[in-house]
């Protein structure tokens, strides 16, 4: 299938590793002049060797001065076709653990900063009639993860300024999704079964094997599988997909 998005320019944020870093290979793969942007330049610079339509951007979300500089160079050169909203997450906790300063700052980082940067960025998408925005959120929108509690609520906001946008601007040729990975086998994830097996002095092989016994594909995800996914939703293919939630979990989330 032609995606018909060659010589379109996305800007992939979180692209150092992880989905992140899969989706800006993906969309690259396809023609795509991507800038991936996320804290650990050097990260992007070493995988993206020999990639010529790929170009890294230091970017740390948690800085708005950071967010309007990466937003100023690009706008200067026309803007973006494509943004890939792709913000890291905060540490496991329970809500009752979380105190004010945590919900503040990763709430600037993984939301208000966000919903800046692309609110900048629309105004040259509603110029050319077309535009595609997809937020990566997390299967804890829709079902909350234990221990993931910072996760769980700032996500969720992110899923209602995306639908929210999503209706704005259907009519100037923009669409805007959410996409909610399952259990994909990135460095997040080991890191988070890692965590649990410190929390339950347990061995991190066993918390992953009984991780993957909840899933009915018998297994974890892997990140080219999520990011193809994400490609097509950027796609002119996919121009008619708006204010959805799209799972890729493996029927890991069990409600209808």
């Amino acid at each position: 299938m032609e995606l018909e998005i060659g010589g379109k320019r996305a800007l992939v944020l979180g692209a150092s590793r992880g989905l992140g870093m899969a989706i800006a290979k993906s969309l690259a793969s396809e023609g795509v002049t991507v800038f991936a942007a996320a804290r650990s330049h050097d990260k992007i610079v070493d995988w993206a060797k020999g990639m010529d339509n790929v170009h890294p951007v230091q970017l740390d979300l948690s800085k708005l001065d950071e967010v309007d500089s990466v937003v100023d160079t690009l706008l200067k050169d026309g803007g973006v076709d494509i943004i890939v909203n792709n913000s890291g997450g905060p540490p496991p906790g329970t809500a009752q653990a979380a105190d004010r300063g945590t919900w503040l700052a990763h709430f600037e980082a993984m939301a208000a900063n966000l919903f800046h940067l692309n609110t900048r960025l629309l105004p040259s998408m509603k110029e050319r009639k077309w535009g595609r925005i997809v937020s990566i959120t997390s299967s804890g929108v829709e079902q909350p993860i234990p221990n993931l509690a910072v996760s769980n609520g700032i996500r969720g906001a992110v899923v209602g300024w995306s639908k929210t946008l999503a209706n704005e601007v259907a009519g100037d040729g923009i669409t805007v999704n959410v996409v909610m990975p399952g259990r994909i086998h990135t460095q997040r994830v080991d890191e988070l079964d890692a965590a649990a097996a410190k929390r339950t002095d347990t061995d991190i092989a066993d918390v992953s094997a009984k991780s993957r016994a909840t899933i009915p594909a018998g297994r974890y995800g892997k990140p080219e599988e999520f990011a193809d996914v994400v490609t097509f939703l950027a796609s002119q293919r996919a121009s008619y997909v708006t204010g959805s939630r799209i799972r890729i979990d493996g029927g890991s989330i069990k409600s209808i």
